[in-house]
């Protein structure tokens, strides 16, 4: 991890951190765990993604350890991340198998399956709601009964249960429209267990991208579409909903088809289409497309399209664009290195300024020195 260690008097870091405890109760009263479980999703997902543990009432301590501070939040439970065993290795997941809760096309109006809106704001108005402010939990549970009648008869209507889709892309690859993706079968490299390297194979890249400061992948991703890499996406498939996870059955053979079912996790996956222009024989230039890929804990959307982006930069490096520089980006958007970098100049700092101070001081009494003789 970054810069963290701090030194000072043991009874002045006591009432530093009694005085924390403080800001987060001074008031009189104290959020539950639970409470930011059931109201906080967004910043729950966000945490998760982050520190790469996916647990709901684990990132919900955090963020209440953290009094909502993301960043801080994310090094905790990172750090708690590093105390655990791993007793097992799922076995493989494929995208189709996910229970699709909400799933788009920007790139096609009509796709198999049709477009499910489900859960976003991306078609609500950003004004604030003032009814919250009178929102209790009679009445939540009053609507909540209202809203699981009206799904059931929904259910009942359409005969639908879970919903697995194929790809859309799929369809594509079949008309030969975009290449065919070829299966590596490579144990992927944990940038968790062992220190990253350039150049970082795929795997690598893709868990430091999802693993990434959201803001500051956002960020990056948006410098590409202005300019810093010239090109425009579009969002050829985005889906959100669960993933099974099994793992081999720990009594027996590892044989078993089925394998042993330990829980689902819901993630955002997302596949862009990236235009490139390829040329062919004869000086001939054709458009063609290549995918970028983003996938990440919870309903991260703008995360997963960034994420996308950037994936494609990376596998496609251009030296004229810090965006497509692996060692740019991947060391520059870890919200725990950069925040605990930054943090550590609070530190002090007080031999290297006074040697600096001494030069300065020394340099200004040199040259008032010649002005005199001058």
């Amino acid at each position: 991890m970054g810069y963290v260690a701090v030194k000072g008097g043991t009874k002045a870091i006591e009432e530093s951190i009694k005085r924390l405890k403080y800001e987060r109760v001074h008031k009189g009263s104290t959020i539950e765990v639970e409470k930011i479980e059931a109201g906080l999703r967004g910043l729950i997902d966000q945490v998760m993604s982050e520190s790469s543990l996916y647990s709901e009432s684990l990132a919900s301590l955090a963020i209440k350890q953290a009094e909502g501070n993301p960043e801080e939040a994310v090094f905790l439970l990172r750090a708690y991340r590093s105390t655990l065993p791993r007793k097992h290795v799922s076995r493989v997941i494929e995208s189709e198998q996910m229970l699709v809760e909400r799933r788009i096309s920007a790139s096609f109006k009509d796709i198999p399956g049709g477009q499910i809106l489900g859960a976003t704001t991306d078609y609500t108005q950003r004004l604030l709601d003032f009814n919250l402010l009178e929102e209790t939990e009679e009445k939540v549970k009053e609507w909540l009964a209202q809203f699981h009648s009206e799904q059931m008869e929904a259910n009942e209507e359409s005969h639908t249960t879970d919903l697995t889709i194929p790809k859309v892309l799929d369809y594509l690859r079949g008309e030969g429209l975009i290449a065919p993706c070829e299966n590596n079968d490579q144990e992927p490299r944990d940038v968790t267990r062992e220190s990253l390297d350039f150049p970082a194979a795929r795997s690598q890249r893709l868990q430091v991208l999802t693993r990434g400061q959201t803001g500051a992948v956002t960020s990056l991703a948006y410098a590409v579409i202005r300019g810093y890499g010239a090109l425009h996406p579009t969002v050829g498939e985005l889906r959100v909903g669960s993933f099974p996870v099994y793992v081999d059955h720990p009594l027996e053979d590892g044989d078993d088809e089925d394998g042993f079912y330990i829980g689902s996790i819901k993630t955002t996956e997302v596949e862009m289409l990236m235009p490139v222009t390829v040329e062919k024989e004869l000086g001939k230039k054709e458009i063609e497309f290549e995918i970028g890929y983003g996938i990440c804990f919870g309903q991260n959307e703008t995360k997963a399209i960034a994420m996308g982006i950037l994936d494609h930069c990376l596998e496609n490096p251009d030296p004229a664009y810090p965006s497509h520089n692996e060692e740019f980006v991947l060391y520059h958007i870890d919200a725990v290195e950069s925040t605990g970098f930054i943090s550590h100049l609070k530190m002090p700092h007080y031999v290297t300024f006074q040697s600096k101070l001494d030069a300065a001081r020394k340099t200004k009494t040199t040259a008032e020195k010649e002005e005199v003789r001058g």
